[in-house]
């Protein structure tokens, strides 16, 4: 019972690694505001709950996290439903499909701005307001990306957005610092969520795909990247804070696979000879 009398709120809250963090702060103690703007998902998140027999300890709020206004409502929400903040959990994304930076849709390159990058500001900027009235401070953590930190690995907009979220997680936990608010980022690899999947195709076509471009022999899920989170809210992790915290199977730590793509280059240019 890591989080036992804590109140976290966690944005995108009702799908893929945000509704698996939801659950896992409440298995372990907290009260949890789940925020989205699907309100669809939101509804079934609550029956599920509910179900579990945690309908007093989780609570449903609608929010457009591209809104100041919107997330500004989300903590007055969240301290009327349960007294105070401890951990904000800016999780909420979206992502677009990759087309090349000169055919790029402006409309779309702010929209995925607003509500990656400036929805992460927003949480920041309105949930340390609450944490700086708790004598302890409290953390928050935002979502980040593996495609931050190297080109091609995912679209140009998610991508910049990610990679801005690692700089504005570093500014803002030396800001805060002396609040004791902790401030950290994660950063997931590959991870089957429903806006992978909508992306990219059915779960069975994807799977073993994801399986095959990472060191770590199986896909990555969901509640790995909630564990960690788990983390960061806890005491834990106490004497952390500005780390961006990659969460990839060891994707990244393979590198760019230089050495075997020199050989499979090599290899297919002595096909290519041999044939002439």
């Amino acid at each position: 019972m890591k989080l036992e009398g804590k109140v976290a709120v966690v944005t995108g809250g009702a799908n893929g690694i945000g509704k698996a963090t939801v659950e896992r702060f409440v298995a372990e103690g907290a009260r949890v505001v789940a925020a989205d703007q699907d309100s669809e998902a939101g509804a079934e998140l609550a029956r599920e709950m509910t179900a579990a027999g945690h309908d007093d300890r989780v609570a449903f709020h609608q929010c457009d996290v591209s809104s100041e206004e919107s997330v500004a409502g989300l903590m007055a929400f969240s301290v009327e439903r349960f007294g105070k903040i401890d951990c904000v959990f800016n999780n909420a994304a979206i992502a677009p499909r990759d087309v090349a930076l000169v055919d790029l849709d402006i409309e779309q390159w702010h929209k995925v701005l607003d509500v990656n990058l400036n929805g992460v500001l927003y949480g920041i900027k309105h949930g340390a307001r609450e944490l700086k009235k708790n004598p302890d401070g409290g953390t928050i953590i935002n979502t980040s990306s593996l495609a931050a930190l190297s080109a091609k690995s995912g679209p140009a907009a998610y991508s910049a957005s990610k990679a801005a979220i690692v700089n504005l997680t570093m500014a803002a936990a030396v800001q805060l610092a002396e609040f004791k608010i902790r401030v950290n980022a994660i950063s997931p690899g590959s991870i089957l969520t429903s806006l992978v999947i909508k992306l990219r195709g059915p779960a069975e076509r994807l799977i073993p795909v994801m399986e095959r471009t990472q060191p770590w022999p199986e896909h990555g899920r969901p509640e790995y990247i909630a564990s960690v989170a788990l983390f960061l809210a806890s005491e834990d992790s106490r004497f952390m804070t500005g780390q961006n915290l990659v969460v990839d199977g060891g994707l990244m730590a393979a590198g760019p696979r230089f050495i075997d793509r020199v050989a499979e280059i090599q290899e297919a240019l002595d096909r290519e000879a041999a044939a002439k």
